[in-house]
């Protein structure tokens, strides 16, 4: 039987645990980082190290990558010296990075050219669910692709669905920021709210999580909020910042009206624009105080 190398691109807080699921349920790995400590850590696990992108896609049967926006992605899997430029025929590419549906069909049509099928199969969960193995996986793209990398798939997540073909994926990772994004913004205007009552926002947090007010974003915001540990995050705000500036793109494009995200978008480009990207996304309650007077 022969063995199937495994390619991961793209080892940050995501990546990583990500890469160490696949190589401690025994696959055969080879990894690729710009920085290159990690890259080290992973080999002393067990994996191969790749010097270049080069070198990792002309010698892998699947290739994952997850990546921190949609200008890298685009530059690994399509430049010059990237991923497609240097596939073997057959391979099957899957982007786990959060970008624009018309990246991930570009990147499927490209991936066509070459001989190769491409799925867009972002992620949600955090870094907890990426180290636990209980990731969603939303994919797009050929279904006889994604069953060849099901295997993959279930050793990084729980909740694998294929939504249908290149792109679907995608938007429905774009749909899940739309509301990550409300509901990180509302739990914040609750806080303010119970913060200026007087109300305890551990408490708070608690009786909402077994209510209709209750949500994910309440639940993991609530106690970063009550301890104002909003430094030194894995879960900084720039990446909602960087979301939903594509959602906003996407709506302009599809001329739909997004008045809630809209919304949301103005109090994290305010927390953009007064020095909080990298704080975590709980800092949304600050412009909120700003504007409050607290």
């Amino acid at each position: 039987m022969t063995t199937i190398k495994v390619g991961f691109i793209g080892l940050g807080s995501m990546g990583r645990p990500m890469a160490v699921n696949l190589l401690n349920a025994g696959t055969t790995l080879i990894v690729h980082n710009r920085s290159q400590q990690v890259v080290r850590e992973l080999e002393d696990m067990g994996a191969e190290a790749a010097t270049s992108v080069e070198q990792l896609a002309s010698q892998c049967d699947r290739i994952f990558v997850c990546l921190p926006n949609e200008e890298t992605c685009e530059e690994i899997l399509m430049g010059d010296d990237g991923v497609f430029a240097n596939i073997k025929s057959g391979t099957i590419v899957t982007d786990h990075s959060t970008v624009s549906v018309g990246l991930s069909k570009k990147a499927a049509d490209r991936a066509m050219r070459v001989g190769a099928k491409f799925l867009d199969a972002p992620i949600s969960g955090g870094p907890g669910g990426a180290t636990d193995g209980t990731l969603s996986i939303m994919v797009g793209g050929d279904e006889a692709a994604f069953n060849s990398a099901l295997s993959e798939f279930e050793k990084m997540g729980t909740n694998v669905v294929r939504f249908g073909d290149s792109g679907a994926g995608t938007a429905m990772k774009l749909i899940n920021q739309l509301l990550t994004c409300i509901h990180t913004v509302a739990a914040a205007e609750a806080f303010n709210l119970a913060n200026s009552a007087g109300v305890d926002i551990l408490k708070a947090t608690d009786l909402l999580q077994k209510s209709f007010g209750g949500s994910t974003m309440v639940g993991r915001s609530g106690p970063i909020t009550a301890a104002r540990n909003f430094e030194n995050s894995g879960a900084p705000m720039r990446n909602l910042i960087k979301d939903i500036g594509i959602i906003m793109t996407m709506a302009d494009e599809m001329n739909l009206s997004l008045p809630t995200g809209t919304a949301a978008a103005e109090i994290l480009y305010e927390g953009r624009d007064t020095g909080l990207s990298d704080h975590d996304i709980a800092a949304a309650i600050v412009p909120i105080e700003t504007h409050s007077g607290g």
